[in-house]
């Protein structure tokens, strides 16, 4: 394969990337979990010498016992792209979220309902086709039909951010996952939505902490809107932060570009080693294009983190040996989580994806939340759970930050070693890094930040 052509295949990663992260047609962590849960050992006993002390014993034991108790089924609807153009990833969530519960309650689920102590979770799953409107539609017919207390979604960021607006009306709480745009809990963040899957700001901060360590300057083109310079933003600031320069400022080009010839002529002058791109949608084909004509891509190289194990056989057959992020992949984490997830996912006939730990981490949020909630479902209950939350997932330890409700998460730097192992071991693990992004919410919710930074500079 020509470098050329190599470079094109990495650049529609890098699209694939931003899409499973953004719109498909505009832009791509409270208590304990033990707090209150474990109920007394069976073995615990009042004396029996007197019956005063043995009555109040029993009433103490079987009080404990009882662990949480839900008044009603909680119910939790679950909105994600099951047959649009995201649809590969919104099987990750299908998969793991049923694998989420039943780890955390330690019932399957086979009779539709998943119980622990005294409280059931009934799940509803709607399809969106990564389409903001069906992703509405399908928000309102579970609220006021389904009478759901929790959703969970969505693939696409444009239609997370719907789903932020009706959740807030609405006032029950949204769990974004596998959706990463800032936005969500950055400029379009309300009380009731809270992530299990990372942000922008923490892929570029791994991916940059790669980058800087082969290149020292950059140069990158974005689309005209707000994630596209979201991400253009989190990459500078990551890069810039971690040693690396941008000579030139970053090129926007409006969504609907064809013609790429000027913005590529522009590039093409910078003095850069690296050439990021944040697109969304099918115009990476002619900028990428446009990139090769003008020979831009003859002396700068195009890093990407890699991706799911479907495409990497596709577009990185020709990058052995080199180093990137991932956000999740099952060889990398060693925990129980991961395995119970691999054992789950194995029993099908195959292995986890790059999302599957976003959907089993939102299910486990729900659980321990309304553990730490003593098993209230109101959105009142559920936020003060949910600020400040810890729990072990399949990525370890994952952190819901209070003042944001960003989810503080581990992720992966790796080195491909091959794209043909029929486990998908395609990688040798290098370093687990926990990416701390800046705190970006604004208007009246800016004080909410606290001492945490607006930027990696500080600023």
């Amino acid at each position: 394969m020509s470098k050329g052509s190599r470079l094109l295949a990495l650049l529609a990663v890098i699209a694939l990337v931003v899409a499973a992260c953004g719109d498909s047609t505009d832009d791509t962590t409270a208590a304990p979990a033990t707090t209150a849960t474990t109920a007394a050992p069976a073995t615990t006993a009042a004396p029996a010498t007197t019956a005063a002390p043995a009555t109040t014993a029993a009433t103490d034991t079987t009080a404990a016992m009882a662990g949480v108790t839900c008044d009603d089924p909680v119910k939790v609807g679950v909105i994600t792209d099951q047959s649009g153009p995201l649809a590969i990833y919104g099987a990750h969530i299908m998969r793991a979220l049923p694998i989420g519960f039943e780890y955390a309650t330690g019932d399957d689920g086979s009779d539709g309902t998943y119980t622990f102590d005294n409280c059931d979770i009934e799940v509803t799953f709607k399809d969106d086709s990564s389409d903001p409107e069906l992703s509405a539609t399908a928000a309102r017919e579970l609220i006021e039909v389904d009478g759901v207390d929790i959703i969970i979604g969505t693939v696409s960021s444009g239609a997370t951010a719907g789903l932020q607006g009706l959740a807030r009306d609405n006032d029950i709480i949204l769990i974004a996952a596998p959706a990463a745009a800032n936005d969500i809990t950055g400029k379009d963040f309300n009380e009731n939505t809270f992530r299990a899957s990372r942000n922008n700001y923490q892929d570029s901060i791994a991916i940059c902490e790669n980058l800087t360590k082969q290149y020292s300057s950059f140069v990158q083109i974005a689309p005209d809107y707000s994630f596209g310079y979201g991400g253009a933003t989190a990459f500078r600031d990551a890069c810039t932060a971690l040693g690396g320069t941008f000579p030139a400022e970053d090129i926007f080009a409006p969504a609907d570009t064809t013609d790429f010839t000027s913005y590529m002529e522009t590039i093409g002058d910078v003095d850069a080693e690296a050439f990021l791109v944040t697109w969304a949608g099918g115009g990476f084909v002619p900028l990428l294009q446009a990139a090769i004509d003008l020979g831009v891509l003859e002396d700068k190289v195009l890093a990407s983190g890699f991706v799911d194990n479907a495409v990497m056989p596709i577009f990185f057959a020709n990058a052995i040996g080199s180093t990137s992020s991932i956000l999740y992949h099952y060889t990398g984490p060693d925990n129980a989580a991961n395995d119970f997830l691999v054992g789950k996912v194995a029993e099908a006939g195959t292995f986890p994806d790059l999302f599957d730990a976003d959907g089993m981490n939102a299910a486990i949020m729900v659980v321990e939340a309304l553990k730490a909630s003593d098993g209230a479902a109101d959105a009142d209950s559920l936020r003060a759970a949910l600020e400040g939350l810890s729990f072990d997932g399949p990525k370890g330890v994952i952190e819901v930050r209070a003042e944001d409700h960003v989810a503080i998460q581990d992720m992966y730097i790796m080195t491909l070693l091959n794209v043909d192992d029929p486990e998908f071991k395609y990688y040798e693990y290098v370093e687990t890094v926990r990416p701390n992004p800046p705190c970006l919410l604004e208007g009246d919710f800016a004080s909410r930040c606290g001492d945490i930074p607006a930027s990696l500079s500080g600023s």
